[in-house]
């Protein structure tokens, strides 16, 4: 997976497809990222670079819950990708 802008908003696009609110914020989050699960928001560390908003993607999205079925083709082959590559790394 390359890490570029492109690849950084088809991630996101698979949390916003499935109602989830992305956003970028300042704060002192000990894994870079925090998770509003009553209101449906993803808070990543605005200053972490690309690579490290992706990497932090791909460990947010095989955690939560996602609508599948509202997700584009395009989207649902990356959150495949992105969930059997997380199950890979578990083992």
């Amino acid at each position: 997976m390359k890490y570029t802008q492109t690849t950084l908003d088809k991630l996101a696009n698979i949390l916003g497809e499935s109602g989830y609110v992305v956003r970028y914020e300042r704060g002192t989050f000990q894994s870079g990222w925090c998770l509003l699960e009553a209101r449906r928001i993803v808070v990543l560390n605005k200053f972490l670079s690309v690579e490290g908003r992706i990497n932090t993607l791909l460990e947010i999205i095989p955690q939560i819950p996602i609508e599948y079925d509202k997700l584009t083709l395009e989207s649902q082959k990356l959150y495949e990708e992105t969930v059997k590559k997380s199950a890979t790394e578990a083992e």
